[in-house]
């Protein structure tokens, strides 16, 4: 089950389970906050990347994923993605043969957004942050 950790503001929140469903979830509740943010123009890409990288998370992780989103507004403003899980290890960019089925996750975030990286958990908790930036229209 999804818990809606917050969505008011700038800020959205929601924790999801290690279930495959969760991807499907995360999408959608991804694309529901931009369009009450105003910001259709960026669904499709923040949506596949953010699939991307909880897809990563359930292949790795047993634990809850944590998706959130930042709006910082101003002249150049961002759109900041974060998906959270408990596994310390941080994602590798790698080149995929051309057969291979997995293996472009990374380099779809790398080459669609603005800047990503990764991040220790929380203060006070294990795993990783994955983050990307989306530069907001106008």
């Amino acid at each position: 089950m999804i818990g809606v950790i917050d969505t008011e503001g700038d800020c959205a929140e929601w924790d999801f389970p290690a279930d495959p469903g969760a991807v499907r979830t995360a999408r959608a509740v991804v694309r529901r906050q931009l369009g009450e943010w105003g910001l259709t123009a960026l669904g499709d890409v923040t949506v596949l990347l953010v699939s991307e990288l909880v897809t990563n998370s359930l292949r790795y992780a047993s634990g809850p994923i944590v998706v959130r989103l930042v709006r910082q507004a101003g002249p150049l403003g961002i759109l900041l993605v974060e998906v959270s899980d408990p596994v310390p290890d941080p994602p590798r960019e790698r080149t995929a043969a051309p057969d291979d089925e997995g293996g472009r996750g990374i380099q779809l975030v790398a080459r669609s957004s603005r800047r990503w990286g990764t991040r220790p958990g929380r203060t006070g908790t294990t795993g990783k942050t994955v983050w990307f930036e989306l530069a907001l229209p106008g």
